[in-house]
């Protein structure tokens, strides 16, 4: 590259002022100073393009850069969001534990009540097994004694049948003694080959006194004893006919006329047929005492079936209880009656028994009207049809 001095005046005027020989020295010096320029101005130039190459990097440096920056921004913003996020998921475990630490102090808790609330219960039911086994100790002994008390009173009424009994025993005794000796007379005249069906006939006549007072002994026997707990399919039609067949001697000697109105179906119950008796029993007698003071003497049994139950009514043209004593007569030892004439135990042993039947027992009292005894039992559909 050829570099151009300039010329100014006072220059001009100085070389004027030169010879040859020093205007070639100044022309090499000044070539010289143009070389070094000239390379002084082409390192310039190496230099200007080394520091364009150079710019060129660092703006290429600085792109990348600012990519990177950008890239460490977007870096950065996810890492504070997923701090943020792990912060609030550290939060919301550090609440979890807290709740699962409170969870797991109220189980404890929990668990020590239950074990308190175990041994307590344990304790608890042994005092209940030891009070069960009393109770069922206490029941069982109560059972029995009602069972005594009940077997009690049927011995008493059976005290008041005997002299009915030993009426109705007297008539076919006689009558048997009557057939055999007549039996005897035929055979004592020679009869025995001549009319043999004659003393047959009489022979027969005494054995069928015999069956009936046999079954007198029997149907006694029958009431007398113990009654078992079983319970069965019982017609109530002919538990208050055999109630009435053993009062029947005692109602005819006072005169009372018994009358019963009874569906022509047969009416069941289940239950025991002894114990029914003796409730017929109790309150026929308690009607019997009741009709000793009146002219007009008569008991009368009704039953009806109505919803499922029978309803029985057993009712007398006696003076009826006296006025206010209503609430007490099924009481255990209490009577009406005067001292010596009655236990007291007749209608509660019938309440009792009633009871153990699943029925009811009611007294509609009429004072000078007479009273009526409301009997009603569970109607056995099953077995009446």
């Amino acid at each position: 590259m050829d570099v151009t001095l300039p010329l100014t005046p006072s220059s001009l005027k100085n070389y004027q002022d030169m010879d040859l020989e020093q205007l070639r020295e100044a022309y090499e010096h000044l070539l010289e100073k143009n070389a070094s320029l000239e390379m002084r101005i082409a390192k310039s130039e190496e230099r200007r393009r080394a520091f364009m190459h150079i710019l060129g990097d660092l703006n290429m440096v600085n792109h990348k850069l600012n990519d990177q920056r950008k890239a460490m921004i977007h870096i950065l913003a996810d890492y504070e969001h997923d701090r943020s996020r792990l912060a609030k998921q550290t939060e919301r475990l550090d609440n979890s534990r807290r709740a699962l630490m409170h969870i797991l102090q109220d189980a404890h808790q929990s668990n020590l009540r239950l074990e308190n609330s175990r041994k307590a219960m344990i304790h608890i039911m042994s005092d209940l097994k030891e009070t069960s086994g009393e109770v069922q100790r206490r029941e069982l002994e109560l059972r029995e004694k009602q069972e005594q008390l009940v077997q009690a009173g049927k011995l008493a009424t059976l005290g008041e049948l005997t002299t009915g009994v030993a009426h109705e025993l007297n008539n076919p005794l006689n009558n048997i003694g009557l057939f055999v000796g007549n039996a005897i007379d035929l055979i004592e005249l020679g009869m025995a080959d001549t009319d043999p069906e004659r003393i047959l006939q009489e022979l027969h006549n005494a054995m069928q006194q015999v069956r009936k007072a046999t079954e007198i002994i029997s149907h006694l026997r029958t009431f007398g004893r113990a009654a078992s707990v079983s319970r069965e399919p019982v017609v109530l039609t002919e538990v208050i006919e055999n109630s009435i067949s053993l009062m029947q001697e005692q109602l005819r000697l006072r005169q009372i006329e018994v009358k019963i109105n009874f569906p022509d179906q047969d009416v069941v119950v289940i239950g025991n047929a002894i114990q029914l008796e003796q409730v017929f029993i109790n309150l026929l007698t308690n009607a019997r005492d009741a009709l000793n003071e009146v002219s007009y003497k008569l008991i009368s049994i009704d039953c009806i079936i109505e919803d499922k139950m029978v309803l029985i009514n057993i009712r007398d043209t006696g003076p009826g209880i006296p006025e206010g004593l209503e609430q007490r007569i099924f009481d255990p030892f209490f009577t009406t009656k005067d001292v010596g004439a009655g236990t007291g135990l007749g209608l509660s042993i019938t309440y009792g028994i009633i009871k153990e039947h699943q029925g009811t027992i009611m007294v509609d009292n009429r004072p000078g009207e007479g009273a009526t005894f409301l009997i009603q039992l569970p109607f056995d559909v099953h077995d009446s049809e």
